[in-house]
């Protein structure tokens, strides 16, 4: 087939790379995407949205359990199909694209299915087409779950998030491989709904990238909760077998103990296959794990990257950041630089766990002369009120010597939205003395944040 010249080749269509084409498009330009899987991306389809409506649903059946203590009596009765029916219908359209592709072909991208492979910096081949780009290839293919080389695990039919979240039944115990975001928002959910679970982590804490404290808030709700936690957990390999309940699977660990369950969800990270890319076409290192890029998101000439690939954060809100900006500079339009001071990041367990900028142990290790804030429950008659259960945390790291915040971590009910008001002081490098300042409303769960600033030296 003839080569066919377009002015940008977009790899992935994911929700970066959807915003960023369509930015290009209405800015002027002819816009090849290519996608391999589904228009949309894993956020859409398998990760934030169809996973957060489970957090949502489990949130409800444990709010529910509570009427006794708040407000008279219910009876609650988990029923897993409910959710399994929403995201079907309302959330992925039973994985379908097509109103992805619509609305992209509608904003004027021209949309190719298949796996792309570069060619060289301006050239992109899919299917056995190549594309040649006269203004700028963009790589924008997101990551994938990362599978472990753990001895028989490929011998099991071991889950990944992709396919927790299209399942139509849950199995009645479950081992959640990994204690990260996504393991520890699908255990919790599972737990909610009646399932058995056991988080094994290699780590010595659950939520291990995460402030210590939090660690802990979120280890004694899933102690409360009956979720078994395993830390420090090495898994040798993996077994499956038969039994009188059915097919189990066995996790044979250093220690010499096992953990057993009926199913076993692998949630131990995210990576990203660049060699398959063939990125070398383009003057990149293919045995990178992740692509290098300067401010405006450039990793070469006429060569950008945008989202998980750069390894500023496997998150949505960052695809779509990055996407803004490589768009504009694409398009010659004056943008800010890209910065990772700020970028904040939520677990969405229950207490939700919300951070932005450093933890205290990376801004000592960053050589900060580190002052910390701290307030928990105690402070919060928000907390109180609401008869909660689950403990309430703020933390805060400040730069002693610039009085400004470089990082925060909120654990409580509503973290993420507490979280807001930390982003914006990280990001606007408010000083503390404004900060202190302030009115904040009583009585809310933010105005622990105001307890936590009257505690700093």
């Amino acid at each position: 087939m003839a080569d066919v010249t377009v002015d940008v080749v977009v790899i992935g269509l994911g929700v970066g790379g959807e915003q960023l084409s369509t930015r290009l498009a209405e800015g002027g330009c002819s816009v090849v995407g290519i996608e391999a899987r589904l228009v949309g991306g894993e956020c859409a389809y398998y990760g934030c949205v169809p996973t957060k409506m489970i957090v949502r649903a489990a949130n409800v059946l444990q709010e529910a359990r509570r009427v006794d203590a708040l407000a008279g009596t219910a009876t609650v009765t988990p029923d897993w199909s409910v959710v399994a029916q929403r995201i079907r219908k309302d959330a992925t359209d039973d994985w379908n694209d097509a109103e992805a592709v619509r609305t992209l072909e509608d904003a004027g991208v021209q949309i190719v299915r298949g796996r792309a492979r570069l060619v060289a910096r301006d050239r992109v081949e899919v299917e056995g087409q190549t594309f040649v780009a006269t203004r700028a290839v963009v790589i924008a293919t997101g990551s994938e779950p990362a599978i472990p080389p753990i001895d028989g695990l490929d011998g099991v039919p071991y889950w990944t998030n992709r396919d927790f979240v299209a399942l139509e039944s849950l199995p009645q115990s479950l081992v959640v491989m990994g204690g990260g975001a996504i393991g520890l928002e699908i255990a919790q959910s599972a737990r909610r709904f009646g399932a058995e679970i056991t988080v094994v982590e290699a780590a010595e804490r659950i939520a291990f990238g995460e402030e210590p404290e939090a660690s802990a808030v979120l280890a004694g709700v899933f102690a409360d909760e009956g979720i078994e936690v395993r830390v420090g957990a090495e898994v040798e390999r993996v077994s499956g077998s038969e039994s009188s309940r059915g097919p189990e699977v066995t996790l044979h660990l250093a220690d010499g103990s096992t953990v057993v369950g009926e199913r076993l969800l692998v949630a131990t990270g995210r990576e990203n296959d660049l060699r398959a890319l063939n990125i070398g076409a383009a003057g990149l290192d293919e045995d990178a794990d992740i692509i290098e890029v300067d401010e405006h998101l450039r990793a070469a000439p006429g060569v950008y990257a945008i989202g998980d690939v750069t390894g500023a954060g496997a998150f949505t809100h960052v695809a779509v950041y990055h996407a803004r900006i490589a768009a504009a500079e694409i398009l010659g339009h004056d943008t800010p630089p890209a910065e990772t001071r700020a970028i904040p990041r939520v677990t969405f367990t229950d207490p939700e766990l919300g951070s932005v900028g450093c933890t205290e142990a990376e801004a000592r290790e960053r050589g900060y002369d580190v002052v910390i804030g701290h307030a928990d429950s105690s402070n919060s008659a928000r907390g109180w009120m609401h008869a909660e259960g689950n403990a309430e945390l703020v933390k805060l790291v400040v730069d002693r010597d610039e009085q400004v915040l470089v990082g925060a971590t909120v654990a409580g009910p509503m973290g993420g939205e507490v979280l807001s008001m930390c982003t914006l002081a990280v990001h606007a490098r408010i000083p503390i003395p404004t900060l202190r300042s302030m009115i904040y409303a009583y009585p809310t769960f933010h105005r622990t944040f105001e307890s936590a600033l009257d505690t700093l030296e």
